[in-house]
């Protein structure tokens, strides 16, 4: 970049290296990265979505249909698709789910500003349309919500099988869905929902349909030493954060010895101290201990002497999930543990858990943490499972905490989509062409459920539009059929939450990249493929990577290609 100076002399203001792309060039290149982060997971929309295999440079394989981690595992590194990454992420941590329809509702933004950029609108214009039309669309989506309780376990499990619907759990989602809804409902308390509370353990063996529910703790640990007891009924427990071994000096120490008696003295001091450690949870009645540290060997010797069933480094989310469990509280200090800081559990015990050996908390008063063992055939079958069952942990945790859902199949989108035409005519002016554009993008959920369905999309969204006009607002479509019915009679139900949360994400990530107007990068934006003879225009091909976004993305590439 450089200016003309008075007498002709170029004056530099960026450096030689620098690259820079402005005006329509600079948009035109961060629509089309957007676009492209959007048809990369498009085909998984919906239960007849497809999955994606991702293979790491390690030669990892992960084999998902779940958007966000699809997004994560392609490793893209162009600055305006990472933006449109975000909007996954954001999905991901504030609802659970909705990933892919975030992105893709993104994407098409971008795709329908394009079109209008072409004809002369203002970006800002734009970005005001897009913005009144997001707010009315959530007016518009909370209004039409239906109310659900925590006592209506019908439309629940409904909401976790939903979630679950098109991902590797699907084909057991009847008892998946039964088992999230009882482990969010057992960890609820007055504070709210936290699902850390709920543990995954991921068993490889058997049947999805033989997934289990554990109100108690499964710990992949095993008692410390041989001759303690593998079982205990009616069990006190003791969860330390502290260690049953002798401290050693925190400086540098040296210590003579100049004859045997004085070290057998220290040796028997040490073990002395251990015996007083081990006596310290004798009296106050401890039958089980988790230790986070280590145990000495002669301090597990008196534990399975006095029948103790110990453990030793324990994780610290391990330890707090088995306080909540068993209502111990975690003790730092050995010396000062009492009998009021034991949890009680019915039963401990070690057993073998398909293959692997680890100990059982069950029978506990009032499970405030819970454990899934969730089984598949293979590795990367419950890796898929699990994905899904985080998904639907967290819509039943959203719907409980908000209490409203809307019906699924793309007839949220359609009602919307002809609400916002409605609004549009009232507003006027530009932004109406906006709000408009913004209306035909929501009906990209519908479309791409039509297509991933195999059904003629064209079809399905003329067909959902007369039942929408006719006054059905919950009429979508049942990808299995083709049919266009009745979602809430059908029990496809999700959460508010995970509609507005996609719509102002993906506004909010769409306004952010059209209001961009210039782009520049210090040192090359081509993942190295700029011919230094073009004045580092970057008109080469995208560098390689996933997508053809690799490199920085190939961002000169993609703004070549446009």
């Amino acid at each position: 970049m450089s200016q003309q100076m008075g007498g002709g002399q170029p004056l530099l203001v960026l450096s030689e290296d620098s690259q820079r792309t402005s005006g329509k060039d600079a948009q035109s290149m961060n629509i089309t990265a957007g676009k492209a982060v959007a048809e990369s997971v498009r085909t998984t929309l919906g239960p007849k979505g497809m999955d994606k295999m991702l293979v790491d440079s390690s030669g990892e394989v992960v084999v998902t249909n779940d958007g966000v981690t699809i997004l994560k595992q392609m490793d893209i590194e162009h600055p305006a698709a990472n933006m449109v990454v975000e909007v996954s992420e954001t999905q991901e941590d504030e609802v659970g789910d909705g990933t892919t329809s975030a992105v893709v509702i993104s994407g098409e933004l971008l795709k329908k500003a394009e079109d209008l950029l072409e004809q002369d609108i203002h970006a800002t214009t734009l970005a005001q349309g897009y913005r009144q039309a997001a707010e009315k669309a959530k007016e518009i989506l909370t209004e039409s919500a239906i109310e659900v309780s925590e006592d209506d376990r019908e439309t629940l499990t409904q909401i976790a099988a939903t979630a679950m619907t098109g991902k590797g759990a699907e084909s057991a989602k009847d008892t998946l869905s039964e088992l999230v809804v009882d482990a969010v409902l057992a960890v609820k308390d007055e504070e709210g929902i936290d699902t850390d509370n709920i543990k995954i353990e991921k068993v490889v063996g058997g049947s999805t349909e033989n997934s289990e529910l554990i109100e108690g703790v499964l710990v992949d640990k095993t008692r410390v030493h041989d001759n303690m007891p593998y079982f205990v009924e009616d069990a006190n427990i003791a969860v330390l954060d502290d260690a049953l071994e002798v401290k050693e000096a925190d400086i540098d120490t040296e210590v003579n010895v100049t004859d045997p008696d004085q070290l057998q003295q220290f040796l028997d001091q040490e073990e002395a101290q251990l015996k007083e450690m081990v006596d310290h949870l004798v009296d106050a009645g401890a039958d089980v201990v988790f230790a986070q540290d280590g145990i000495d060997d002669m301090a597990q010797h008196y534990l399975a002497k006095e029948g103790i069933l110990a453990v030793r480094r324990t994780s610290s989310d391990d330890a707090k999930r088995i306080a909540r469990s068993t209502g111990a509280r975690i003790v730092s200090n050995l010396s000062d543990i009492e009998a009021d800081d034991l949890g009680f559990a019915g039963n401990v015990v070690e057993q073998d858990v398909a293959g692997s050996t680890k100990i059982l908390i069950e029978d506990v008063e009032d499970a405030k943490s819970v454990t899934m063992l969730l089984r598949g055939g293979t590795e990367h079958v419950v890796d898929e499972v699990e994905r899904a069952i985080d998904d639907s942990l967290g819509v039943v945790r959203t719907t409980l905490e908000d209490g409203h859902v809307l019906p699924g199949g793309g007839a949220p989108e359609t009602e919307l989509s002809l609400a916002l035409r409605d609004f549009a005519d009232s507003v006027g002016g530009r932004e109406q062409l906006a709000i408009e554009a913004f209306a035909d993008a929501v009906e990209v959920i519908p479309r791409t459920l039509a297509e991933n369905a195999g059904l003629d999309s064209i079809d399905s969204l003329v067909e959902l539009r007369s039942k929408h006009d006719a006054g059905d607002a919950d009429a979508g479509l049942d990808a299995y059929t083709g049919d266009v019915i009745n979602m809430s009679d059908e029990g496809v139900v999700e959460p508010l939450r995970v509609k507005t949360q996609a719509i102002e994400s993906a506004t909010e990530a769409a306004v952010m990249l059209l209001r961009i107007d210039d782009v520049i990068a210090a040192g090359d934006l081509s993942g190295g493929q700029v011919d230094p003879d073009d004045g580092g225009d970057g008109g080469g091909p995208p560098a390689g990577g996933p997508g053809g976004m690799g490199g920085m993305g190939g961002m000169g590439g993609m703004g070549g290609a446009m």
